[in-house]
């Protein structure tokens, strides 16, 4: 079943449901958050690096060392291959079908974490599956991000990309809370888990495979898929061909899309770095125990799903250019006061404030893109999105790096962050938003 394009390239959903198709969009971002959280962020990824492989894991480096390594090579996969993932996507109708599949992978190479003991041996195991997840959840969002046309319209696009995003952050609530009240807490957890083996650890990422299968079925089963084009069945070599003239012709007729994908890529990787390093400055600089930075992090997802509520709300009055540069204000000075602020609550009121300027910055960059998108060109440009996004990915960390180690100081680090929020809001305010792009266009075409 296809779905006929609407005004503005946006595909007009059934007439009958489309609060339900919504609805069903959303619960995916919800039940993918349980992946993001518990095996990449604040569970899995750290028993990895620190349990299974320790201070000295193999050939004189540190199981973390490793993980970063690991997930190095997995950006590098995406980056070469998430352009035309979505290109040939958007080309043979297929976003849904791809956007199943790859979640299926995920939730496959979510199980196999199961089978990562307590134990050096397993160390390759846990790097392998959790790169591998890593592509195939990035390739999911690829698709899941192209269809936000496809469940909302040009009046309601920012609303629905926030409720995505906030969807998300109160699925990441909700799993992290359990998580640490029936497994992680407590000596004996739910079904008589033990840390032996260390399988509480091992069970969560059962109970997270279970999770996302369970909220990615209603997007299958409720957003149709958009009708291929002509050019569906070109070969793998073919698409980079096409990908490569599309990038030049893109530069050459539509420079705005090209300025945004690089002003993003800058700041949604200083977005990324607030939440990498959030917990290890809780820890080094602000005295947080190893339990408060959990619970923070629970706090920190509340506020960022209200950030990207009302920003998506506000959005749709004001423009997505606007609420990015806004919240990137807030997290730079919301960034210098943490940089000369001490202690625990300190921490608590001003981290807290970084991650209410998140949700929305997320959000409303989502929804741009989507709004300088045309027709059969979401999946594409949404692979772009992610590419350009890998490419500068060493930018914040290695900042962070740089001041920290110069001034002997993690807390310095947090300069090297405000520094690449800073340069992304202002390459951004270069950028023409889509309202301003509608009225030229239609200017040009009288």
């Amino acid at each position: 079943m296809s779905m006929p394009a609407g005004p503005e390239g946006f595909i007009v959903p059934p007439p009958a449901k489309p609060r339900r198709a919504v609805i069903s969009w959303a619960l995916w971002d919800w039940g993918s958050s349980a992946y993001s959280t518990i095996v990449v962020t604040f569970v899995f990824a750290p028993y990895l690096a620190n349990s299974v492989g320790g201070p000295e894991a193999a050939f004189g480096l540190s199981g973390a060392t490793w993980l970063a390594i690991a997930t190095t090579v997995a950006g590098v996969l995406i980056a070469g291959l998430a352009p035309v993932t979505g290109q040939r996507a958007d080309a043979g109708g297929h976003r849904r079908r791809n956007l199943g599949i790859y979640s299926a992978l995920v939730i496959v190479s979510t199980l196999g974490l199961y089978f990562v003991k307590d134990d050096a041996a397993y160390l390759w195991l846990g790097l392998i599956l959790m790169a591998a997840g890593s592509v195939f959840m990035e390739f999911a969002y690829v698709s899941y991000n192209a269809m936000l046309h496809q469940v909302s319209t040009p009046a309601t696009i920012g609303r629905v990309s926030g409720l995505g995003w906030g969807s998300g952050y109160l699925g990441g609530i909700v799993v992290l809370l359990a998580a640490f009240v029936l497994f992680i807490s407590p000596e004996v957890g739910l079904f008589g888990v033990t840390s032996e083996d260390g399988l509480r650890y091992r069970v969560l990422a059962l109970i997270v495979a279970i999770w996302f299968t369970i909220f990615a079925i209603p997007v299958l089963l409720t957003v149709p898929e958009v009708p291929p084009t002509e050019v569906g069945k070109a070969s793998f070599v073919a698409s980079y061909k096409k990908l490569i003239a599309d990038v030049r012709t893109l530069y050459r007729s539509d420079r705005q899309v090209v300025w945004f994908l690089l002003a993003s890529a800058v700041y949604r990787d200083g977005l990324a770095a607030v939440f990498s390093f959030g917990a290890v400055l809780a820890v080094s600089v602000y005295g947080l125990s190893a339990s408060e930075v959990v619970m923070f992090g629970v706090a920190a997802n509340v506020v960022a799903a209200a950030g990207a509520f009302s920003g998506g709300v506000l959005e749709d009055r004001v423009g997505p250019k606007r609420i990015i540069l806004l919240s990137l204000t807030g997290l730079v000075v919301s960034a210098t006061v943490l940089l000369f602020a001490s202690g625990p609550t300190m921490f608590w009121i001003f981290g807290l404030a970084l991650c209410l300027w998140v949700g929305p910055a997320q959000a409303s960059s989502r929804s741009f893109l989507a709004r300088l998108a045309r027709p059969q060109q979401e999946g594409q440009l949404f692979g772009l999105y992610a590419t350009t996004g890998r490419a500068v990915s060493f930018l914040a960390p290695g900042l962070f790096a740089l001041f920290s180690g110069v001034f002997s100081s993690d807390r310095m680090g947090i300069v090297g962050i405000a520094l690449v929020l800073l340069v992304g809001a202002v390459w951004l305010g270069f950028v023409q938003p889509p309202s301003d792009r509608r009225t030229t266009d239609s200017a040009e075409v009288a």
